[in-house]
């Protein structure tokens, strides 16, 4: 590692949260791991490969990039693509035995321009049906939308793997509106199920709502946020999640300013005391954004606060007293009795935790801090091909 800018990975400590998650689950409901977006900026490789000796089910992803990434790092759990891929690539798709989420009729319309008439015995394709009962993305949102899906789903070539919709408010503690969309969902199923559609898997519930609500688990639940340890800060979640990523830095010179003296672009920050500032490499283009102005790291067990303007690649720090270039950085984790949390961060930015760990690039390295004896791929060059001593999150 030539930058002393890193992300520790803890992949025993997904394979935990998806265990507890799982001991919460009523009997017989599936676990659909989420590992799009590189593992929430934990690596795809590494999460699925968590998620799979978890005992998950099915991974999902947003992307076909993202799949056909995992398969070609050896990945053989079934995979859902969330967003729809174009139909010239369903062939593709069907090619790495990818499952496509499908949202209306002009797409298998179009679907059939390249794939007419099914061979008998040929290769099917397998889909989830993907429907918008009030988070308003992506989802056939009508009755009539369905009734012109059906005859494309009954097609001898297609096979209606899923039946699923997203809620938009699961983590809120007012449940009204996702009581409604519960509601029109359970319409929508029993529409389903009249058309004589065969579905495997109904699926409605993500983190928040699979272990604040056992009773929407339904067929399968879509755990993301939560594997990675995040929950929305403002709930207490059923089991103890824990955290899977820390981030740190060194100090990389310390000065100390006198009263009135500026610092930063723009002049951003003036100091209204003889202080002692040290200069952090990680700036935006590592993916700590300007918006984490004025938030807390740790140096020696305490805590410090970014001041002035996050440059590009690299930020300033008021120190709690002298401290010396190469002393630690924690930007989240635990340093003594201190910790930095990604709710905290959350809260800060007024943002989701998953925000801020798919927001760090690939300029920051990933070491894999192994607590106990889970396998890392160290496939993904995306990640550096050591380990380093686990720090305590």
């Amino acid at each position: 590692m030539l930058r002393e800018t890193w992300a520790e990975i803890d992949p025993g400590r997904i394979v935990d949260n998806l265990r507890a998650i799982r001991g919460t689950l009523p009997a017989g409901v599936k676990l659909m791991a989420v590992v799009k977006a590189n593992g929430y900026g934990h690596g795809d490789l590494e999460a699925a490969e968590a998620a799979r000796q978890a005992g998950a089910d099915y991974l999902a992803v947003a992307f076909l990039e993202e799949a056909l990434r995992l398969r070609a790092g050896g990945v053989t759990l079934p995979i859902l693509i969330l967003t729809p891929i174009r139909p010239d690539q369903a062939e593709l798709a069907a090619s790495q035995e990818l499952t496509l989420t499908v949202t209306d009729a002009a797409w298998f319309r179009e679907l059939r321009k390249g794939r007419p008439a099914p061979a008998p015995g040929g290769r099917k394709l397998r889909v989830h049906v993907k429907a918008d009962t009030g988070l308003g993305r992506i989802g056939f949102r009508t009755e009539a939308e369905w009734d012109a899906l059906v005859p494309w789903l009954a097609a001898p070539d297609i096979d209606v793997d899923g039946f699923y919709t997203h809620f938009a408010t699961a983590g809120q503690a007012d449940t009204a509106y996702l009581e409604r969309q519960a509601c029109r969902f359970a319409e929508l199923m029993e529409r389903c199920k009249a058309s004589g559609i065969a579905v495997r898997h109904y699926h409605c519930a993500g983190s928040a709502a699979a272990l604040r609500f056992p009773g929407l688990a339904l067929d399968m639940v879509r755990i993301g946020a939560a594997m990675y340890g995040y929950y929305p800060p403002q709930l207490t979640p059923p089991v103890q999640l824990k955290p899977a990523l820390s981030l740190h830095s060194t100090l990389m010179q310390v000065k100390r300013v006198r009263r009135g003296e500026y610092l930063g672009y723009d002049n951003a920050y003036r100091s209204d005391a003889d202080e002692w500032i040290g200069t952090v490499p990680i700036g935006y283009a590592d993916g700590w954004s300007q918006r984490m102005r004025g938030a807390d790291v740790l140096v020696r067990g305490r805590r410090a606060q970014v001041v002035g303007k996050i440059s590009m690649d690299q930020l300033m720090i008021r120190l709690p007293g002298p401290c010396a270039p190469g002393d630690r950085v924690t930007l989240i984790g635990r340093q003594g009795g201190e910790r930095i949390t990604f709710a905290e961060l959350a809260v800060h930015i007024d943002g989701a935790a998953q925000e801020i760990s798919t927001a760090l690039t690939d300029r920051v390295h990933r070491i894999c801090a192994n607590e106990k004896e889970v396998q890392c791929p160290w496939s993904s060059p995306y990640f550096q091909p050591h380990r380093r001593e686990a720090t305590v999150i």
